[in-house]
C-alpha cells in the first residue's frame, strides 16, 4: 500500500512537472513576434469598425491600421485659427507627455505583448503631418 501510494506521488510529480515545463516554455523571438503581429492585425481590425470618431471639437481619430508589430491611430487636428508651424512648436512637447501617459495606462496589455503603438496627427485643413509619436513599453516609466 505504500508502495503504491510513494509510486502515484512520484508520477503525480514527474507528470506536474513535465506539464509545469510546457506551460512555462518561452516562445522565440520569432514566435513572439509573429504573435504580436497577429494581435496587432486583429485589433486594427475590430477598432476600425466604428470609424471615424470624433475625439473633441479639435480632433477626429480617423483610420487604425496595422504595420507590423505597430498599432498605428492616425488623426485629424483643426488647427484654426493656429496656423500648423505654430502647432508644431506650441504644442509638441505637451501632446507627446500626454499621449505617452494615457498609452502607458491605458494599453498595458499591447506593450507588454511587445506591440509599440504610433499617434500620428495631422491637419484637417493642409492634410500635413504635425506630429508622430512612437511609444513602445521602455518609453513608460513604472
Amino acid at each position: 500500500m505504500i508502495k503504491n501510494l510513494l509510486l502515484t506521488i512520484l508520477l503525480t510529480s514527474t507528470i506536474f512537472a513535465t506539464n509545469s515545463n510546457i506551460q512555462n516554455k518561452e516562445l522565440s523571438t520569432k514566435d513572439m513576434k509573429k504573435q504580436a503581429k497577429y494581435i496587432v492585425d486583429l485589433a486594427a481590425k475590430e477598432l476600425s469598425k466604428t470609424l471615424p470618431q470624433t475625439i473633441d471639437k479639435y480632433t477626429k481619430l480617423i483610420t487604425i491600421k496595422a504595420d507590423d508589430i505597430t498599432l498605428v491611430y492616425i488623426y485629424e487636428i483643426n488647427t484654426a485659427p493656429k496656423s500648423d508651424s505654430t502647432v508644431q512648436k506650441e504644442d509638441h512637447s505637451r501632446m507627446q507627455e500626454a499621449v505617452t501617459i494615457g498609452v502607458c495606462r491605458n494599453s498595458v496589455r499591447f506593450l507588454d505583448a511587445g506591440v509599440s503603438i504610433r499617434y500620428i496627427y495631422n491637419s484637417s485643413n493642409s492634410k500635413k503631418e504635425l506630429f508622430q509619436f512612437n511609444i513602445k513599453q521602455e518609453n513608460c516609466v513604472k
